[in-house]
């Protein structure tokens, strides 16, 4: 059959090039074993594959399980991002830098210089040794760095323990949304990826929670710490028993083994339709020869770009600065810093359930445009409130509603949006790496809005600080509206082939 010869033909090309020398006949393990998978399913069946590939009819109970597994890596980062939000001032006054700024900036900021280390292989090592691997192996850095955290006695002992918590949280993010977008069926896929923000949403308001009692309880931050490497290990040990990424084994030539994992997470009678989507989409791509070069600089520039600019306008737009130091601008306005937080919280989850809603109803595109746009509007109440600050309460319960209809707005979109949406426009051969570089960037200017939003709110004052991130999400809804494609209910081979020409791929 025609499919039989193209999957052997892609098996070949796949191989890796020390198997090469070996000539690839009907007696080949793979292949055999992938045509015999495949012909006896095809027998009396049209030939040719139809244009809905039968993915409207995948199962989405089977591949649940192994996609909530994986976002305990998203909860573990949302608690991350959080933990030291409402304990930071314990913290600074217990290990003896309270006052200093610069040093409880540096105290955020450490676990995201850690996070941008861990991202920038994060794309090698779940190319290298597999989607399942890479979370367990993430696993390792957040378990020993949350019990040093939280066993320090002097700032450089919380400093490495947050670095080393940073590499796993950078490596869990970007396999996160990998995995979720090649396990998941086409028709869930945008709902599936949601979780990533719902887990993260869920994290937060862990950490925010267990953060209230840091003033009535001696040392209770330490607690908070502890607390976060159970999950870390759930993470590590669940992982043994999910399913691995079909497309990673099938661009590693394991075909059978894809098949396989087909089974678990879509059903054995979807098996064979999701292996012709792969054959059809393979081009033969080396992936372990993908150079930095093809990304920065090659055919695959504008999608990588459109990728970069999307997490570095997401970080530009204020977001983590909210998450980060609300408690600190609440205490400013006047607001309980515990009610307000949770109110955070509240808003950010409500927002990411909608999200999960309307995300295969409304597309990608129009959530992630209308969330930016919301997100100025949002910004520019808050500067206003901020300039009016001094004529009485209703200006400061308009900066906390401005505040909470920002994370709402956030929530809607460019939260969950973008870590979706790129693994879904990512050609095959570059999505890990390009995953790598993109989240690189998205750590980059985040370290720096975490180290540097406190002293630019002294220096600049809280309405222009406000105005320029408004002034931010403008500009990302604009560029969003000239350069994201739409991609919902299609499958990844459908947008890669979309946003590549055939002869390119």
């Amino acid at each position: 059959m025609q499919l039989s010869r193209t999957l052997s033909s892609s098996v070949h090309k796949r191989m890796p090039s020390r198997d090469l020398s070996i000539p690839i006949d009907d007696d080949d393990d793979d292949v055999s074993s992938a045509r015999s998978y495949l012909s006896n399913e095809m027998k009396g069946e049209e030939d040719g594959i139809g244009e809905n590939n039968n993915s409207s009819h995948y199962s989405w109970k089977q591949s649940l399980p192994h996609v909530l597994v994986a976002t305990i890596s998203s909860f573990l980062f949302g608690y991350h991002l959080g933990v030291v939000n409402e304990p930071l001032e314990s913290i600074s006054v217990d290990l003896g830098f309270a006052g200093n700024t610069l040093e409880e900036g540096l105290v955020v900021s450490m676990c995201l210089g850690g996070a941008l280390v861990g991202s920038l292989f994060s794309g090698w090592i779940a190319d290298g040794i597999g989607r399942r691997r890479a979370f367990q192996l993430s696993a390792l850095p957040l378990v020993v760095g949350a019990c040093l955290s939280a066993s320090s006695a002097t700032l450089q002992g919380m400093l490495v323990g947050r670095f080393l918590v940073g590499t796993g949280m950078g490596v869990g993010p970007p396999v996160a949304s990998l995995y979720i977008t090649e396990v998941s069926p086409p028709t869930v896929r945008g709902t599936y990826g949601s979780f990533i923000q719902i887990a993260t949403c869920l994290g937060l308001m862990a950490s925010l929670f267990m953060g209230l009692p840091v003033k009535e309880v001696l040392g209770w931050w330490r607690v908070c710490f502890w607390v976060s490497a159970a999950p870390a290990a759930l993470l590590a040990l669940c992982m043994e028993f999910c399913a691995e990424s079909p497309h990673w084994l099938y661009k590693h030539g394991r075909i059978d083994e894809a098949g396989d994992e087909f089974e678990k997470l879509l059903g054995g009678s979807h098996v064979k339709s999701a292996l012709e989507e792969l054959s059809r989409a393979d081009r033969g791509d080396d992936t372990e020869g993908v150079k930095l070069s093809e990304l920065l600089c090659g055919r695959h520039f504008k999608v990588v770009f459109i990728g970069t600019m999307l997490f570095a306008l997401q970080q530009l737009s204020g977001i983590n600065a909210i998450f980060y130091f609300s408690s600190t601008v609440f205490r400013k306005a006047g607001v309980p810093s515990d009610t307000a937080n949770i109110c955070v919280g509240i808003a950010n989850l409500s927002g990411s359930i909608v999200a999960m809603v309307l995300m295969d109803k409304l597309g990608r595109r129009m959530l992630l445009l209308w969330s930016f746009i919301g997100m100025a509007v949002a910004m520019g109440v808050q500067a206003t409130a901020a300039r009016f600050q001094f004529a009485g309460y209703g200006m400061l319960y308009l900066s906390v509603g401005g505040m909470l209809m920002f994370v709402l707005a956030f929530a809607l979109g460019a939260g969950p949006v973008p870590g979706l949406l790129l693994p879904e426009i990512f050609p095959n051969k570059i999505r890990a790496k390009a995953m790598a570089v993109c989240m690189s960037v998205h750590w980059v200017v985040n370290f720096f809005v975490g180290l540097f939003f406190l002293r630019l709110l002294e220096l600049l004052g809280a309405q222009v600080l406000y105005s320029i991130f408004a002034s931010f999400c403008l500009i990302a809804a604009v560029f969003v509206r000239k350069n994201v494609i739409e991609t919902k209910g299609k499958s990844l081979q459908e947008i890669e082939i979309a946003l590549l020409p055939p002869e390119n791929l």
